[in-house]
């Protein structure tokens, strides 16, 4: 018995070590979504541009990006310009303001550029919640099912916009 005692600080740690190396490489970062695959969640929602309630009947008939953003973010304010170029390209966009004052966000689109085609207010972030996300910006790929085909994590740029694009059609 002694000497299982004196070897099991040993297994523990090659089994820790295990664990561990098992893990390497992978990415950490990546959360799956529940949600692909399935209609966006009913939601009622209030519009930044006219206070209108707005809810997932009014949501384009198309494909369309929605973006979870907040003025707040840091990484918003990298992927901002991009969504704009997007938007001039003729990319349709609906931005969600998450967990953020509208007269910050009114005054962040003044500055920086609208490239929505609609802005929904997301103060409590409840319909973050329902839509899963962990964290701004994040952005869905909707059909024009209105089914979620692709969720991304993070900044929207150009490396990563091919993919997103392939989602689209």
């Amino acid at each position: 018995m002694r000497r299982f005692v004196f070897f099991l600080p040993l297994v523990c740690f090659l089994i820790l070590g295990g664990v561990f190396y098992s893990q390497l490489g992978k990415d950490n970062q990546y959360v799956p979504s529940a949600l692909v695959g399935k209609k966006v969640p009913n939601f009622t929602l209030i519009s930044l541009e006219n206070d209108q309630m707005v809810t997932q009947k009014d949501l384009p008939h198309g494909p369309y990006l929605m973006n979870f953003w907040g003025t707040w973010c840091p990484a918003c304010h990298i992927e901002h310009p991009f969504l704009v170029e997007l938007a001039l390209k003729g990319v349709p966009i609906i931005g969600i303001d998450y967990k953020d004052q509208k007269h910050l966000a009114e005054q962040w689109l003044i500055e920086k550029g609208n490239p929505y085609q609609q802005v929904l207010m997301d103060e409590m972030g409840l319909f973050g919640l329902d839509m899963g996300v962990t964290g701004a910006p994040e952005t869905f790929v909707i059909n024009s099912s209105g089914v979620i085909v692709h969720r991304h994590q993070g900044v929207v740029n150009e490396q990563n916009w091919p993919e997103l694009k392939g989602y689209l059609k």
